[in-house]
């Protein structure tokens, strides 16, 4: 039995970030230079980040929700 850390959902000392954030980040950042700062459409986000890490689009769009304040419509209390 071998006792194997998945460290990648850790977040980062630094500034709280896991991997799978930090790649997100990155890949907006690199699109909205790219398209001129205009808004990146979630597709083309979700397209670049699966090309450096492997991520559901589930887990794509609760990491992407949780990052900028917007819940799916769900109101808090």
């Amino acid at each position: 039995m071998t006792n194997i850390i998945d460290i990648s959902n850790i977040p980062d000392v630094r500034d709280g970030l896991t991997r799978k954030e930090r790649i997100i980040l990155y890949c907006l950042k690199k699109a909205q230079e790219e398209m001129g700062g205009r808004n990146v459409p979630t597709i083309m986000l979700y397209g670049r980040v699966v090309e450096l890490v492997d991520i559901s689009q589930e887990e794509f769009q609760m990491l992407l929700s949780r990052m900028t304040g917007i819940h799916g419509g769900h109101s808090r209390p």
